[in-house]
């Protein structure tokens, strides 16, 4: 039974959605990276993704960031906690882009790291608990089981990805590591483990219908 074509376009739409933002997280580092290299500007990796706000690729990082986060806000879930979590990562998004860790201003810098762990601490939130609800009136699917692993997977990630970039800033002899720019590799990380997980809330794979027969 299919639902009306309303309804149809708006499940269409915000499964786009939701693809768009798992594509722009994923793209995000290898877009800044290459094309930084590529147009010039950049002799190698810059030390985190932040770091391209001082680039040429400056309006592709911003750009990208408020695209993201109008994206977020911009998403409805199943109950007010999905739209307050999209409602703080869209202004965590926007804050990081405003507030440029390149800035000679220290309270700037700290407003960016702030928003930023806050912006992966949210949507982590999304991964290990928002998508991995289930109607408690029928029992999840093997797709939705599988679904919810890989949700928690990129939570964990994401987590892990924070944690380790603060134990790097933290530890003393941890600057012997910055010739393999770890920030970049991690925020990268964090980002493609975020991208992975709205791509497959945007029934891009391992959807129930797929399985249908």
């Amino acid at each position: 039974m299919h639902g009306s074509p309303h309804e149809e376009d708006a499940l269409v739409s915000y499964l786009t959605l939701r693809r768009a933002v798992g594509a722009m997280g994923v793209l995000l580092p290898p877009v800044l990276a290459l094309g930084c290299i590529l147009m010039g500007w950049c002799r190698g990796l810059e030390p985190s993704i932040s770091a391209y706000y001082g680039t040429g690729m400056r309006d592709v990082m911003v750009g990208t960031l408020f695209a993201i986060g109008w994206f977020l806000f911009a998403y409805r879930g199943y109950d007010r906690r999905d739209d307050l979590a999209g409602n703080l990562a869209c202004g965590f998004a926007i804050a990081v882009a405003l507030f440029p860790t390149t800035s000679d201003t220290s309270s700037v810098r700290t407003v960016h790291w702030l928003a930023a762990t806050g912006l992966f601490l949210v949507l982590a939130y999304f991964s290990l608990v928002l998508f991995t609800k289930t109607d408690p009136a029928q029992p999840p699917t093997p797709r939705k089981r599988l679904r919810n692993r890989i949700y928690k997977a990129c939570g964990v990630i994401m987590l892990a990805c924070i944690a380790l970039i603060a134990l790097y800033a933290l530890l003393p002899g941890a600057a012997g590591l910055a010739s393999l720019q770890p920030v970049f590799w991690l925020e990268s990380a964090a980002l493609w483990a975020f991208g992975v997980s709205w791509f497959v809330k945007g029934e891009t794979v391992f959807t129930d219908h797929a399985t249908a027969h």
